[in-house]
């Protein structure tokens, strides 16, 4: 963290050097002394400390300045700083005026110049009052922030994307944080537009795309070389998996993602049922160690970036990306995953962000702090939700279309649910409707074994249900079953036949499509276990059949 800042400010140079001097004399090593010679630059210095979130621990300002008073600069000031002492100097004349400002503005102290000796006149004073500021310091958030309103499509995106990614960041809400009014202004003042990202270095972006806040925190999203040994596209379990074990035994690795590392096992905020981990971790905590020994080993990863289609040319694989560049590769593995399927009701699309949400229960669940929250779904990235959920909002409703949470989740999940006071699950219940303009309202609720409908109040809505591939960007490349799912191994066998267009004299590889070399791992495959290790195991797996497949080019 950067050193706390004492700002001094006087019109009279010689005046200014020497208070300057005494007080980096005294504290340097502990604060940065900066100075100004008038109210107005001091003003554009506390603006440009806010922007990079640096603290001002002392104002001392002189008061007989032109067009800026030491109190009129001190009335400012304290709006951006209100928690920074404050110290007027004055000459003897001005005593009534500092007297004056100790009501109208709460200074601290007001010190008739000269002071010398310091030791005895200056010293004494500011270090109380260094000592009051620090005991009360609380050390400010460092890393990205974000200035919106909690109803903000585009700040949602923006913050599920930095949590996935494991990049630090405060989110200011404009509707009830002075701090994220004052910012707004400060950095982007002639732009009413949000949300405002807000870097390091006090730079600023308006209405920024997940793609340029990537670019700006480095995130690599270009290849580094042209030709690979194996390109994964996803960054799942699966994809992750795979991506260890290749570059631990030499095959040149790329991994692609198009949003974050963990897929949608990242977005879970607990896993109670991986091996090796008897009290549990969070997917992204699962995704973020994997991910640092994909790269430990070698294997290079893009992320966000999208896959937007693939060519079979023989012996080698074209990749495309949404950027156009084109990657060259032995062999690929199809790890893509699967997203919530969407809820198709009235009024919903336009709400997705503002209210409602796909996953996000870790991103959103602060922001529902004693409020009603609705989960939509029985499985158990619905339960996981729902328990996290219950340690903000006040009650917690899951919807469930079946009769029963025992076909879909898991039993110590159920068991978990059933012990958490403020979590009710209510079965045989669809959401038909959402109501709100510019965010969620109300949901529409009917009960299917009595048809009954009920309209409720709600600001979340939490939806999990169904699992939709990704994998529209294959076109006709490989062959998928009526769902999308990606066939492989066996399943392409009918009759006895490989299929259509198959150039080996064997049959396909477990794990391998219907075109040779290119290879399926995880949620997206026709016929897997939707489940963590299931994808970790196939990721693994997969490795070998590449090994196999390379060798016999």
């Amino acid at each position: 963290m950067a050193k706390p800042v004492i700002l001094v400010i006087d019109d009279e140079v010689e005046v200014l050097r020497a208070v300057e001097r005494d007080l980096r004399r005294k504290y340097s090593e502990r604060f940065r002394v900066l100075r100004a010679d008038s109210g107005a630059q001091a003003l554009d210095a506390v603006k440009q400390l806010l922007a990079r979130n640096e603290p001002i621990a002392l104002f001392v300002s002189d008061q007989r300045m032109p067009e800026m008073t030491g109190v009129e600069f001190l009335e400012q000031a304290v709006g951006f700083y209100p928690t920074a002492k404050r110290v007027l100097l004055t000459a003897y004349a001005d005593t009534d005026a500092a007297i004056r400002a100790i009501n109208s503005v709460k200074i601290d102290h007001y010190l008739i110049k000269p002071w010398s000796p310091p030791e005895e006149r200056l010293y004494p004073i500011l270090d109380d009052l260094i000592d009051e500021w620090e005991a009360a310091f609380v050390p400010r958030f460092e890393g990205i922030r974000i200035v919106s309103h909690r109803w903000s499509a585009k700040s949602h995106q923006l913050k599920e994307f930095l949590a996935r990614n494991h990049v630090p960041y405060q989110w200011l809400d404009i509707e009830t944080s002075r701090e994220a009014q004052i910012l707004r202004q400060t950095v982007a003042a002639e732009n009413s537009a949000l949300p405002v990202v807000i870097y390091d270095d006090g730079s600023a972006m308006v209405e920024p795309t997940v793609i340029d806040v990537a670019n700006r925190i480095g995130l690599q999203t270009q290849a580094e070389s042209p030709f690979y040994d194996l390109v994964i596209v996803g960054g799942g379990p699966a994809g992750l998996a795979a991506a260890v074990y290749g570059a631990s035994e030499g095959l040149e690795t790329l991994l692609i993602e198009r949003e974050a590392p963990g897929g949608q096992a990242g977005m879970s905020s607990r896993i109670e049922n991986y091996l090796g981990f008897p009290t549990g971790l969070s997917g992204g905590e699962l995704a973020r160690r994997a991910l640092d020994q994909a790269r430990k080993f070698g294997a290079e990863v893009l992320a966000p970036q999208e896959v937007t289609g693939l060519h079979d040319d023989g012996s080698s694989k074209v990749v495309k990306l949404a950027n156009g560049q084109e990657i060259t590769t032995r062999t690929v593995l199809i790890a893509s995953g699967v997203s919530y399927r969407r809820l198709d009701i009235p009024g919903i699309d336009k709400l997705v962000g503002a209210g409602v949400y796909y996953g996000a229960a870790m991103t959103e669940a602060i922001s529902c702090r004693n409020e009603t929250v609705y989960v939509v779904g029985g499985a158990n990235s619905a339960g996981q939700a729902a328990m996290y959920l219950s340690k903000y909002a006040s009650k917690v409703t899951m919807l469930v279309r079946g009769h029963s949470l025992a076909d879909t989740m898991s039993k110590y999940l159920i068991d978990q649910i059933a012990a958490t006071d403020n979590i009710t699950v209510h079965v045989c219940a669809q959401t038909v409707e959402v109501f709100g303009e510019q965010r969620l309202e109300a949901i529409s609720i009917l009960d299917s074994t009595t048809g009954q409908k009920e309209t409720l109040p709600a600001t979340a809505l939490f939806i999990f249900i169904g699992a939709q591939p990704h994998t529209e960007w294959l076109g006709d490349l490989v062959e998928r079953d009526d769902k999308g799912f990606i066939l492989s191994g066996q399943d392409l066998i009918r009759d006895g036949r490989r299929p259509r267009g198959w150039t080996r004299e064997r049959s396909p590889y477990y794990l391998e499509t219907s075109v040779p070399g290119i290879f399926v791992a995880g949620d997206v495959r026709s016929g897997s276990v939707k489940r963590v290790a299931s994808g970790v195991g196939e990721g693994s797996m997969a490795v070998q059949f590449v090994h196999r497949y390379i060798a016999e080019i």
